[in-house]
Formats: C-alpha cells, structure tokens, sequence
C-alpha cells in the first residue's frame, strides 16, 4: 500500500513543472490501473503493514478515489485552457486523493478520523478558490463548520475507548461492546453529517451549487461515502445500541428522502437538483445500513460505489451544458437536443441510472436495500414507494425539461461536444453498467 502513497505524494512537485497537466493526468489513470491490479477480493483485510491495511470495503472506495480524482482533471480543463492556477489546483487534487487513500486504508481508528478530518481542507480550498460566486465563501464555512461540529464528539470518544481498551485498530475491535448511548450518538453524528442524512444536508446543495466541477465531482462521488466508510466500520462496536436506536435515523432518513424528492420537482438550478438527488439516495442507503441486517450492510456499499459514478457523470453534464450557455437554470437550459445533439444520448443513459434502471449497479444496491427495509419492517414500504416513484419523476423532469421543447432564444447554433468530454462520460459510465457482471464482488463483500 506504501508503494502507491509514495508514488502519489512524488506526483506532488510535477504540479507545478510547466505544461504537464496531461502527464499528471495521465498518471492517475495509471495509478488507478495499477490499483486495480492489486486485485483484494477475500473478505478479510490483505496487504497489512505499518498502518494500512485493505478488504474489499477501503479497495473498492479507492478505486472509486482514484478513479473520480482521474476524471475530475479530465473534466476541469478549463482551468488549464484560461491558465487560472493551474499548478495549485493539481496539487490540491493530489493531496485530496492522498488523504482519501490514507482514510480507506487506515488500520487504526485515529488515523483513519486523521485523514477523514483532513480530507476537508483541500475541498474547501477548490470550493473557495475555483468556486463561480462570491457565496462560496458563506458555503465554505458553512462546509467547515457542519463537519468540524459533528466530528469532535467522534474525537472524544475514540479517546475514550483507547483509554478504556487499549487499542483503537479495526480488528480488535470485534470484542468491544460499548452501552452508553450518549457515546453511541457521539460516534455516529460525525458519520451522519457527512452522509448527510437529512436534517443535517443543508451544507451539501451549498457546497455543490458554489463548487468548480471538480469540486462537485469529488464531493458527490467521494467525500459523501466518507460517512457511510465509517458507519460501517464503527457499527461493529456500536451493535446492541444500534438495534435499540437505530429507527430514529431510518425515519428521518425515508421522511426526508421523500421530503428531498418533492423539492428536486421544484427546483430549477441543475447543480441544485442533481445535489438534491444524492441526498435522497444517500438516505435510502443510510437507512439500509441501519437495519443492521446483512443485506443493508452489503447493498449501503453497492450503492455508495453506484452513486459515486453516476453522481459525478450528472454533474460534470451539468458543467458541460454551462460551460457552453453560462448559466444552470433550466429556464435557459432547456430544448438542448436541438443545441447539443450529440450529448442527449448522454443525457438519457446518466439519468435512467440515476433512477436506478437496468443494467445498472444502482439497480442491484437498491433492490438489496428495499430488501433489508421491508424486511426490517412492512410499514417502510410506503415511504420506499413515494421516493422510488418521486426520484423517477424528478430525474425525467430533469431529463424531459432539458433536453426537449423549445430551445432558449439567446442560441443561434449548434454545438458538439469534444471528445474529451464524450471519453469522460463513457467513463463514468461503462463501469457504472459493466461493474454488474462482477455484482457478486459488490454484493458479497461481507
């Protein structure tokens, strides 16, 4: 694992050499290649030395790190096309993939809330410095202080359990047992934040809406699976209190899920929709987990995988048709089949994943996770009802009012996309629906 920490920390200086956005970029395609090869699909941790370690939970997160950090530079060209810092903003990619690595591949609880701490810094420093209005000030700190808020009970209570069991390494942690319920919601609030379950989201569509593409990008496929990384692995220590508490968070997370679903119907800024949408499945995955059942602890990390994906490919069309019309409203975004043709097939096949149509793994996360609901209890089903029906009503909304009726009578043209952008869809796309073949690696990781 030491070997890929230091061959992404030495991509640091090449930052900073001229002309060389295409051979960093290059080389994350690379690392992420080499990655892949590493191969870990046997249920307990490989590869273990000094802090690292890797099960088939921290590998497929990094795939998916290294993987989205890859097309984030891919989609963010024209920081480099208007020569805007282009040196800093690589580093900062480097140093956020870096951390994200270091997170899922922590052996030790501290450091793995060492580097989910840190994983924020460089975020906020892209919200704020390659961010489009002066509001990404307010979103940043609105970012910075949600986060740190509900991670320092997570601080404290890690002391605590060093203190009381000696260690705080993942695989001693089978045996404890804690029964306090005050370090129960200490523990998860930081997780929950991060998810962001509803009640606590209001930073995400902020941070999404002021955020460059790359932002959006590593925020959506990335940073929100933070939060469900450590439910799982903290959740092994917190069982008992879970079976007792766990219905709050399942009913806050279906009622919102369906409370998000109706303002998406309502919402005419594309980021803003699309950042809505990853709450609500980020809801249904986060009251899957929380029936502790089998089929919720299997399908949350489905759909994290699944959301991470198709999430980042929905923002990054979003970026394309404003960096084209300069503007996200679907007022002016709207009839772009006649004014794009070429990227409404896109269009089609990022937005019936995103309502979980067949092949995609969408689809097999949230069949596992209606399972484990309906399983857990038979009233759930009407709230799984609504949000399945309103998701697929807001994504053709989106879809529908974009791509059809009449275009905005500011555009006189035609515009094709670069092939730039048709190789970065493909590949947010292709293993979103090829990754099904292999769903048994997805589904059985327990």
């Amino acid at each position: 694992m030491l070997k890929f920490i230091f061959m992404i920390s030495f991509m640091i200086p090449l930052c900073f050499k001229k002309n060389s956005w295409w051979l960093v970029q290059s080389l994350l395609y690379y690392v992420g290649f080499l990655f892949m090869f590493f191969l870990v699909i046997l249920p307990f941790p490989m590869h273990v030395g000094y802090m690292f370690l890797i099960d088939i939970l921290s590998y497929g997160l990094i795939i998916l790190s290294i993987w989205v950090c890859a097309l984030m530079m891919t989609a963010s060209e024209s920081v480099k096309r208007f020569n805007y810092y282009e040196g800093e903003f690589m580093c900062l990619i480097i140093l956020l993939l870096l951390f994200l690595v270091c997170t899922f591949s922590m052996s030790s609880l501290f450091s793995f809330y060492l580097f989910f701490e840190a994983s924020l810094i460089p975020t906020l420093l892209l919200i704020m410095g390659w961010g489009y209005q002066p509001e990404r000030l307010q979103a940043g700190i609105y970012l910075l202080f949600y986060t740190l808020l509900g991670s320092l009970p997570l601080l404290v209570s890690l002391l605590w359990i060093y203190s009381s069991y000696g260690t705080l390494y993942f695989m001693f942690m089978e045996g404890v047992c804690i029964s306090s319920s005050l370090m129960y919601l200490s523990m998860v609030l930081a997780f929950l934040i991060k998810t962001p379950m509803f009640l606590v989201h209001l930073w995400l569509p902020k941070a999404h809406v002021e955020a460059p593409v790359s932002g959006s990008m590593i925020l959506a496929g990335v940073l929100l699976k933070l939060g469900g990384y450590g439910l799982l692995r903290v959740y092994l220590m917190l069982i008992n209190l879970g079976l007792k508490f766990n219905f709050i968070w399942i009913g806050i997370s279906l009622v919102g899920g369906f409370l998000i679903s109706l303002m998406c119907l309502r919402q005419m800024d594309l980021k803003a929709l699309i950042a809505y949408s990853s709450v609500v499945h980020m809801g249904v995955a986060l009251s899957g987990l929380m029936t502790m059942t089998g089929w919720g602890f299997m399908s949350t990390y489905t759909l994290m995988i699944a959301h991470g994906l198709c999430s980042s490919g929905l923002f990054a069309l979003a970026n394309i048709s404003y960096e084209r019309l300069g503007s996200r409203s679907l007022l002016i975004n709207t009839g772009l089949m006649n004014f794009m043709p070429s990227m409404a097939m896109w269009w089609f096949l990022l937005s019936s994943s995103n309502m979980a149509a067949p092949p995609s793994l969408n689809l097999m996360g949230e069949i596992g996770l209606l399972n484990s609901l309906v399983m857990w209890s038979s009233l759930s089903m009407i709230m799984l009802m609504l949000i399945s029906f309103f998701s697929a009503a807001y994504t053709l909304f989106m879809y529908s009012y974009s791509q059809h009726g009449s275009i905005y009578s500011g555009l006189y043209s035609c515009s094709m996309g670069y092939t730039r952008e048709y190789l970065l869809l493909l590949l947010h796309w292709l293993p979103l629906n090829i990754l099904v073949l292999r769903g048994d690696l997805c589904i059985l990781w327990l």
